[in-house]
């Protein structure tokens, strides 16, 4: 019998400021963390919505992408000790990203013939704030970069929760960073069709409600510890899915037969019932296709007392780190004993959550899902 998987530690950096203290009151606040940025309009002179992580951390730790996922890193592993967490003797890592770190590479691409400093050049390749983690900590476990779109959070949380489970591991960190948020990135997802930014997120972002025209790019860098020792975990991973729906390069499958797959065997892994989740936290982008495919998702599997909810009209849509942002969104909420989810704002799905509330009890599925066609689930007992 498979060990319990508890998440004991969390970090966070997001639009909403340096740790996951300033996430939790941005997300309570009801407010987007996204701000008007001069230059992200539709032309250069004008201003755009956009959620990009403010400057800090430490300076020595280099660039503020490698800032960030050290900052996160770092809060979730000392976040983890004040809640009964050591370290094993194999402590693994596993990194998640996309385009993670375009606004430095920019300025890399702006050099032209030019050379960096040779500090500078490495400090930009993502093995370096990895091994930097890693020696500051003397950590020595498997260590790896993993990548799903979107959907790279869960696929990295379900990842590590198989290294625990076949003991390869005895604790393992997560964390999924992304600075993008470049007026080159976004221009090209407003080109095509599914981000915003000539709205405030709280109108063009609506998840499961009238009206919505897609999310508002943001950035983030999140982590997380995970350990099958006992220790007072915020909420455990009882299991999930992944699978693909090989289909079309950005567009969903208009069969969702695939994604439902993702989510019912999510189940099945968790030794889980449909009856037995109160919530879906939704990936929730307001795009229209991820609308229509996770709403036919919960209509399929789900009965009619599990609500559903999206908090990417506050944080933003981040790539990868999207997903471990709602994973650490669903921890505090537990700890915190409050949903944070947003104030519909149009009318919506029957089993669209009415704003922020009490949590019930019952399981969490966390939905996600990334470009290209990956379809995550993943289980989690919050209670």
């Amino acid at each position: 019998m498979r060990s319990k998987t508890g998440i004991c530690g969390i970090g966070a950096v997001t639009a909403y400021g340096w740790g996951h203290e300033s996430l939790w009151e941005g997300l309570v606040s009801g407010l987007p963390g996204a701000q008007l940025v001069e230059g992200f309009g539709e032309t250069r002179d004008l201003p755009g919505w956009v959620g990009h992580i403010p400057e800090g951390g430490r300076p020595r730790d280099g660039s503020l992408h490698c800032r960030a996922l050290l900052a996160a890193a770092r809060e979730a592993i000392e976040d983890a000790g004040a809640h009964g967490w050591t370290p094993g003797r194999r402590v693994g890592l596993i990194y998640g990203g996309v385009r993670d770190d375009m606004r430095t590479w920019d300025g890399f691409h702006a050099l032209g013939e030019r050379l960096a400093y040779r500090r500078q050049f490495i400090g930009m390749m993502p093995s370096t704030p990895i091994t930097s983690l890693m020696a500051e900590f003397g950590f020595h476990g498997p260590t790896m970069t993993a990548s799903a779109m979107c959907a790279t959070g869960n696929a990295a949380v379900l990842t590590a929760k198989m290294w625990l489970d076949a003991g390869m591991a005895d604790d393992v960190v997560v964390v999924t960073t992304d600075l993008s948020a470049t007026r080159q990135v976004v221009r090209h997802f407003v080109h095509c069709g599914v981000a915003v930014t000539d709205a405030p997120p709280l109108e063009a972002c609506r998840p499961f409600q009238e009206g919505t025209r897609g999310f508002t790019f943001s950035e983030a860098s999140i982590a997380v510890v995970m350990t099958q020792r006992k220790t007072d975990a915020y909420a455990t991973v009882l299991g999930g899915a992944m699978t693909h729906e090989a289909h079309n390069a950005m567009a969903l499958d208009p069969d969702p037969t695939t994604a439902i797959a993702a989510v019912t065997g999510a189940l099945e892994n968790a030794n889980a019932d449909a009856a037995d989740v109160r919530y879906v936290n939704a990936h929730g982008t307001g795009t229209k296709l991820c609308h229509r495919t996770e709403s036919q998702i919960l209509e399929a599997v789900f009965p009619r007392s599990t609500e559903i909810y999206s908090i990417k009209p506050l944080t933003g849509h981040s790539q990868s780190g999207s997903a471990l942002t709602e994973i650490v969104t669903t921890c505090l909420a537990a700890r915190r004993d409050l949903i944070p989810a947003p104030k519909p704002v149009a009318d919506g799905h029957p089993q669209l959550m009415d704003g922020p509330s009490r949590p019930e009890s019952g399981l969490t599925v966390k939905t996600s899902i990334g470009m290209g066609g990956y379809v995550t689930a993943v289980v989690l007992d919050a209670a």
